[in-house]
């Protein structure tokens, strides 16, 4: 009907800036090619970074209406969106829940997302501070990395990769927060944002070698986080 998915990439944004390259701007040329007579709408669709499922709509009433139910369904705590990580780390649980406050922090001349483990009422009720929840279940492991199913109950800017760096298990392929989990002997530990500034991920010489990839290259490795599956009423 209406309802049209597509596959996106890592690196393409939704709406890219000036001068940048998004999807938005790719819609008239799939709509001519698909031969539709309305113009189409973007439903839900994941982070740039991220790859995985867009949800389209050449229909203004149902994009609407299932814009709707996304956040009605995140209201009753359902979980409507599932995503899968590959992690650089195994969770010390099979599954479980990852709770924490977020909230966007000056450092220097760049925001970052920070997690704040006990946020006061105030701040939440000012809303300085959003109180987050993702589920996750690891799914396999092997060779000291793990694949992960995650599904956001809430929806914060980065807040799958925060969550992540909170289970000493960054997402390969995180060069914004992977630095804030440390090493000591081999052991894992979490940074404070102000002593672990964003960098290239850090990958031990036997996971660039399954890889494929040198040191110099390790920075074009993209974000392994996807939108596998978006339940429909």
């Amino acid at each position: 009907g209406a309802v049209l998915a597509l596959n996106k990439p890592p690196g393409l944004p939704i709406l890219g800036r000036p001068g940048d390259l998004g999807l938005d701007a790719l819609l008239p040329a799939l709509r001519q090619r698909l031969g539709l007579a309305a113009e189409l709408h973007v439903v839900k669709a994941p982070a740039r970074e991220y790859s995985g499922l867009v949800l389209l709509s050449s229909c203004y009433h149902t994009t609407k209406k299932l814009q709707q139910f996304f956040t009605n369904a995140r209201l009753r705590g359902q979980y409507p969106a599932t995503y899968r990580a590959v992690t650089v780390g195994v969770p010390a649980e099979v599954e479980g829940e990852i709770r924490t406050g977020l909230c966007w922090q000056q450092h220097g001349d760049r925001a970052m997302v920070v997690p704040v483990p006990a946020p006061g009422r105030h701040s939440l009720a000012r809303k300085d501070v959003k109180s987050t929840l993702t589920r996750y279940r690891v799914l396999g492991a092997v060779g000291g990395c793990a694949l992960l199913q995650l599904q956001p109950r809430t929806a914060f800017p980065e807040q799958l990769q925060v969550h992540l760096t909170l289970l000493l298990c960054p997402a390969l392929g995180d060069h914004e927060h992977s630095s804030r989990v440390g090493r000591v002997l081999g052991v894992p530990f979490f940074l404070t944002p102000e002593t672990a500034p964003a960098r290239t991920q850090v990958l031990d010489e036997e996971l660039l070698s399954r890889l494929g990839l040198s040191p110099r290259r390790l920075h074009h490795l993209p974000l392994h986080i996807h939108l596998q599956e978006l339940v429909l009423p």
